[in-house]
This record gives structure tokens, C-alpha cells and sequence, in this order.
């Protein structure tokens, strides 16, 4: 295989494997210095296929080193999603002289007589900061007699109870275990039952706790994502759900259906384990692409990328409380600003050119409607390959549109628009990160992200900001070029 194919539209601010097929993050737990990041691998084939954990680490979750694999397939399965831990007060007995980190995960056993595979729960330790594993010999430890979908443990260590917590997914449900070995668990209560999104097998569950940004408050959010129906043409997503949890049960607030991302690639995120209560952020990854196209997206040998690491916490805005996304700040070392936008009216077109960007572009608008009843930014990744972001202020819309930003024709679902419904377009920050087979968006501050694939033959040559039937006036904007000593 040509080098030249296959690291075309690698990315370079966002984790990819090496070589073949990669799907939802894993076992994200932070040790030591090091971030870890486990994944969903087929070390065979560059699309989906027997199921190990691939392992990759970081110090800034910027830059990743991809190590040997983690965990393979054995007679009881593959190795599908999960969760990592550090047992601190040595829980399982795995760890009598130091802590050390606790994997959790579904093996999956397909049966050859045509009856349903087999989900059940298991456990892996490492001694050496996840380098080699030892599978518990007593495994699995969580079986249920009638579930076919029985999978995808993220596990927690609920301290003013002194237990485990896992979520569960189970089908139409999420289900929670508590433990205080992580080897024996005990079913506490279910969720999910006429209320939230049914519109595909629920699937990669996280439950946390976040504080109210400025509020003595705090919440419990549930985030479970939505596979892939082919009634429907958004494919897989993510919503989220808020409440409280007594170390039992989670109550949702409300009825509402909350989504995590508008964007089509943002699928089977959850937050990383064991940040130091001194750092306090909670980090989440994502898998970035669609069960509806993802074995068919345009890159040869190796296939899928997981999103920019974002912090979570809540806002309580207008409309009541919502999860604010942001990029992780270490971001902020990759870029350095090129063009400074002070005070500036636009009507028309207003075009900014780029030294022919291959790798990444960092786009930050502030944007004030004066009158426009149509405005947004295009990004020109070369002459006649752009992905635009429109904002309808007249119906209070964002849409972005990727029909012509170069390689499309792998799948007509690729081809629809993205569109969030906005509460209001008199004022819009803008914060948009391009890499080489990307665009995430962040809008006011967090308040929304989208996130999409993007195969251009080039990053940017130029970008253009719009204004039409109207005036918009940009101010303290700006646009961030590559870093070259950190990229």
C-alpha cells in the first residue's frame, strides 16, 4: 500500500489508528500523567470486523501514541465497548501493593446455530499503566438470562456510598449495577422507558455529576447514544438526559429530548475516568463518523477518528439548563493567530485568504446581526471544493452544508444538510476547528456543537464571511493558523 493513500485526510489534531478500522472510544481513564484512550479496533481489515481494544496515550489529549493492542478476542467473544477505572482502595483484590487500573467490558459471543449472540460483562487488570493486561479468571462477572443487547459498562466509584456504579445498555433501557469488588453486582433500578429518543438500540451510556456554571448547584447528567435506524435519515446520535441519582436510581427532570451534538459525527462519546479532583473538568471524547456511512468514508487502509477531547459543564440559560461543549484549552498551543478582524460591517462578501492551510485552521467570529436576514462564513477548502455555515435569521436556523466540500459520492446520506434550531441570531459566536477530514463547530460559547466529516483535497486557501439582505459587523474575531513547533 502507498504511504501517499494512506495518510490521506489523516488528521493531525484528532486521534486515528495507524492502520484499519476503529469505532467508539474506550476505557478513557487518566493515570499517571498519561491519558488513556482504548478503542473499538479491527486490527485485520480496514472496516468493521472482530472486535479488540486498540490503546493509544497522551499528555496534552492533542497528541496520541498509539500502542500495542490491549485486549483480543477469546472464548468468550470479542472484545466490544467499555470502561477503564482505577481501583484506589484496592476493591478487587487485584492490587495489594499499588493502585492500578481495572477494565470493564462486554464480550460479545456470536453463536453459529442462529440463535442470538451472548453479552456479558467482564473484567481485565493491568499492573504497568494499561501496557499488559490479565483477564480476570473469573469471568464474566455480570450475565443476564434473557437480554440479547447487554453491553457497553461505564463504570464509576460512587464515594459517599463507598461502591462501584456501572451503566448499562439494554436495549430501549439503560440499566444500573452497583458492586463494591467490581466482581459482584447487584441490579438497582432501570431508566429509559417512555421517555427520551427510541428511535434506534440504546447504546455506550455515561452517567456524572456536573456543578452549574456560576451556581451553587449541581446536577446529574446521563448521556446514551442512539444507533443507527434506517427509517430515518440522521443515522446514529447522542442525547442527553438530566436529573438526580441517589446511588440507586436516576430521575430525569423532565421529558424533554436534549441532543449532545446537531452535527452527524459525533456517536458513542463518554467521559474520561479518574481526572484529579484538582484538574475538576469532565472530558468527553466521541467516535466522529455515522454507522450510516462509516465503512464506506473515502480513506484507505485505516478508517474513523475520534473527535476533539471537550470539557463538559452546565449553563442555565433561557430556556433552562443546557451541556456546554468546549475544545480542551491545550488546543489553544497548536494554533497561532495569522489575521486579527477588528470592527467590521459586512454586506456582501468579505474575503479572507489563507497561505494554502493543509493541516488544521482555527476560525473564532463574533457576530452581530445588525439587519441580515441571511449571513455566515464559507470555508474554501480550494477553489471549487467549500463547506458553508448559513444562519437564517429570519426562521432562527444554522445549517451547515457539505455538498461540495470534495469527496461526497460514498453515500447519499452524506450529502444531507445539519441543521440546529437556534433561540435567537441577533448575536452568534462562532468557534470553528478544520482539520484535514473535519469541521467542528461550537456556537455561543459551547451552548451547541456540530460536528461533521468533511474530504477535501486541501484544509482552506480561503474563507469568506456573508452577509445578505443586511449588515453584520464582526468584532474580536479572528483566524489561528498551525503552530508549526507543536504540529
Amino acid at each position: 500500500m502507498k504511504i501517499a493513500k494512506l495518510e490521506r485526510f489523516r488528521p493531525v489534531l484528532h486521534f486515528s489508528p495507524k492502520q484499519n478500522w476503529m469505532n467508539d472510544p474506550n476505557g478513557l481513564v487518566f493515570f499517571k500523567g498519561e491519558y488513556h484512550l482504548f478503542f473499538q479496533h479491527n486490527p485485520n481489515d480496514s472496516i468493521w470486523g472482530p472486535m479488540h481494544w486498540g490503546h493509544a496515550v497522551s499528555k496534552d489529549l492533542i497528541k496520541w501514541e498509539e500502542l500495542d493492542i490491549a485486549l483480543y478476542p477469546d472464548e468468550l467473544g470479542t472484545i466490544f465497548s467499555g470502561s477503564a477505572v482505577i481501583d484506589w482502595y484496592n476493591t478487587s483484590g487485584f492490587f495489594p501493593e499499588e493502585p492500578g487500573m481495572v477494565a470493564i467490558f462486554t464480550h460479545h459471543l456470536d453463536n453459529n446455530d442462529r440463535t442470538p449472540p451472548i453479552q456479558t460483562q467482564s473484567l481485565a487488570y493491568s499492573h504497568d499503566q494499561g501496557r499488559t493486561w490479565i483477564k480476570y479468571q473469573g469471568n464474566p462477572v455480570l450475565t443476564h438470562p434473557s437480554k440479547i443487547d447487554f453491553r457497553d459498562p461505564k463504570v464509576f466509584w460512587l464515594e459517599e456510598q463507598a461502591k462501584w456504579i456501572m451503566v448499562l445498555a439494554t436495549g430501549q433501557t439503560v440499566s444500573l449495577y452497583s458492586s463494591s469488588n467490581l466482581k459482584e453486582w447487584h441490579f438497582e433500578s432501570e431508566f429509559g422507558e417512555g421517555i427520551g429518543c427510541h428511535d434506534g438500540v440504546w447504546e455506550c451510556p455515561d452517567l456524572f455529576e456536573l456543578t452549574v456554571e456560576n451556581k451553587d448547584e449541581k446536577k446529574w447528567v446521563l448521556i446514551v447514544s442512539i444507533g443507527d435506524n434506517l427509517k430515518y435519515d440522521h443515522g446514529s446520535r447522542t442525547q442527553y438526559f438530566l436529573g438526580s441519582f441517589d446511588g440507586s436510581a436516576f430521575k430525569a427532570d423532565d421529558w424533554d429530548i436534549r441532543w449532545l451534538d446537531f452535527g452527524k459525527d459525533n456517536y458513542a462519546g463518554v467521559s474520561f475516568s479518574d481526572i484529579p479532583e484538582e484538574d475538576g473538568r469532565r472530558l468527553y471524547l466521541g467516535w466522529m463518523s455515522n454507522w450510516r456511512y462509516a465503512n464506506e468514508v473515502p480513506t484507505e487502509g485505516w478508517r474513523s477518528q475520534m473527535t476533539l477531547p471537550r470539557s463538559l459543564s452546565l449553563r442555565d440559560e433561557k430556556a433552562g439548563l443546557k451541556l456546554i461543549q468546549t475544545p480542551v484549552n491545550t488546543l489553544e498551543r497548536y494554533f497561532k493567530r495569522t489575521k486579527n478582524i477588528s470592527e467590521s460591517v459586512v454586506r456582501g462578501d468579505v474575503e479572507y485568504k489563507l497561505e494554502g492551510i493543509e493541516t488544521s485552521l482555527h476560525i473564532q467570529l463574533n457576530i452581530e446581526n445588525l439587519n441580515a436576514k441571511q449571513y455566515g462564513v464559507v470555508i474554501y477548502h480550494t477553489s471549487n471544493q467549500f463547506t458553508t455555515i448559513t444562519i437564517n435569521a429570519i426562521d432562527n436556523y444554522l445549517r451547515l452544508d457539505r455538498n461540495n466540500s470534495g469527496e461526497v459520492g460514498f453515500s447519499n446520506n452524506f450529502l444531507i444538510s445539519q441543521e440546529l434550531n437556534l433561540e435567537e441570531t441577533s448575536d452568534i459566536n462562532l468557534l470553528i476547528i478544520v482539520d484535514t477530514s473535519s469541521i467542528e463547530l461550537f456556537i455561543n460559547e459551547g451552548g451547541y456543537a456540530l460536528t461533521s466529516l468533511i474530504y477535501p483535497d486541501k484544509v482552506s486557501e480561503k474563507i469568506s464571511v456573508f452577509s445578505r439582505d443586511g449588515e453584520i459587523k464582526l468584532t474580536d474575531s479572528y483566524i489561528s493558523t498551525p503552530n508549526n513547533e507543536e504540529v
